[in-house]
């Protein structure tokens, strides 16, 4: 009989195996990425392209074509678009980040081919139309000008400009004239360099229909589509040292904090203890820094730190709100924190914690087909296989107090921190 007084034993997480993806190719060489798995009919499709914003000659370029794709194309509005999807019950999301731009499909299984249709459209024969455009430059001018009032808007952008350098594709903050700078021919230019076939990788996870690679093929393998020309990377370098800056509000009532500096990406051999030594410091519900300045001190509903890892580079953050009258105060625990890892051996017992937290969080994040679809992205981008995740895993598992002391000394000088605040320093 259960004994319901009695706690279950407690189980570490000794190998989790990550369901890999199947690659192929479709007849014109488009890259397709599957991963076959799941009960329900339905199947999500994403298709990439290097045209994130660290391609982009000028600010907003990328955004504004991606967000225009589904504006009206050669053969439907975009009223025809929208409904046409909808009526499938499919639904399109487009989106575009630091290095990638996305337009992905979810449909059930049946009207698959229907779907991509319309997708086909989208992503080969955008007009572009010139009304479109005029009401998203207004619509995206007009946020600009509300975000522009709030410190956790303006320390994020400053705070990233402060690291990799105005110039820097990942530091460029949008400014107020750069909504009057760009115009349809340099979004269609933009377009017709990056959405082509050459540039495109596809990757289909879900309960996935047999005839998955004739249908793309019908849509996107025929022959080659778009300029065809190569997509070089741009040469940048970070040629910027450590600052503090305030960006002082009169009226503000909270100010928001970022302190950090450029460091790695996944491909960095320290990263995968790094993420151990960032999960204790502001990683997680139970870190340090929450412990101290929300849970102690009640600074603060909440902060973190993070690791962000973008293809060509990568920085180390915290981020966190708080009232002006406390500031200072907060800046002072925050560096006492990171002494502290400097100074002090991290006890076994709270490291076995976070390295329980990060397996459970991990063997989370391969729950269904679309999650192990993210998973195998996650290495593809950086151009990794699925050895990553054992590294990871293994690294996880063995990290040692004396190694995380020796990484916060190394990547975590207080010198070498930038630091920018957005309200008030009492």
């Amino acid at each position: 009989m259960l004994n319901r007084t009695i706690a279950p034993n407690f189980k570490t997480i000794d190998h989790i195996t990550v369901l890999q993806a199947q690659s192929q190719q479709l007849q014109n060489g488009i890259p397709l990425h599957t991963v076959n798995v799941g009960s329900q009919e339905i199947t999500k499709i994403e298709f990439i392209f290097k045209a994130g914003m660290f391609y982009q000659d000028k600010a907003l370029i990328a955004a504004c074509t991606n967000a225009l794709l589904e504006m009206g194309t050669k053969n439907f509005t975009a009223n025809e678009i929208s409904d046409g999807i909808d009526f499938y019950g499919s639904f399109i999301e487009l989106s575009v980040g630091q290095d990638f731009a996305n337009i992905t499909i979810y449909s059930l299984n049946k009207y698959l081919a229907k779907t991509l249709a319309f997708v086909e459209e989208v992503i080969k024969y955008p007009l572009f139309p010139q009304n479109e455009f005029d009401l998203l430059i207004n619509t995206k001018k007009q946020k600009h000008l509300i975000n522009s009032q709030k410190v956790s808007v303006l320390a994020r952008r400053r705070f990233t400009e402060l690291i990799f350098g105005s110039e820097h594709p990942y530091g460029i903050d949008v400014k107020l004239n750069d909504f009057e700078r760009i115009n349809t021919h340099e979004i269609k230019t933009f377009h017709a360099k990056h959405y082509q076939a050459s540039n495109c990788t596809i990757i289909a996870s879900g309960n996935l229909p047999s005839d998955l690679t004739d249908i793309l093929n019908t849509y996107f393998g025929e022959g080659h589509w778009g300029q065809n020309v190569n997509i070089a990377k741009p040469s940048v370098s970070i040629l910027t040292q450590a600052t503090k800056e305030c960006i002082y509000k009169e009226e503000a009532i909270q100010s928001a904090i970022r302190i950090g500096k450029p460091l790695f990406n996944k491909t960095h051999a320290d990263y995968f203890k790094f993420q151990v030594l960032n999960t204790i410091l502001g990683g997680y519900f139970g870190s340090r820094l929450m412990a101290n300045i929300r849970e102690d001190k009640g600074y603060t509903y909440g902060i973190n730190s993070g690791l962000a890892s973008m293809v060509n580079d990568g920085y180390f953050y915290i981020g966190t709100e708080v009232g002006v009258d406390v500031t200072q105060a907060t800046l002072n625990e925050i560096y006492k924190e990171i002494n502290t890892l400097q100074t002090e051996r991290i006890d076994e017992h709270e490291l076995e914690t976070v390295r329980n937290y990060i397996l459970g969080q991990f063997l989370q994040s391969v729950a269904g087909p679309f999650a192990l679809a993210d998973k195998f992205k996650a290495v593809w981008e950086f151009n990794l296989d699925y050895s990553y995740f054992d590294k990871y895993l293994t690294a996880v598992k063995t990290v040692s107090a004396k190694e995380l002391q020796d990484l916060a000394n190394q990547y975590l000088k207080l010198d070498s921190l930038t630091e920018c605040v957005a309200g008030k320093i009492s």
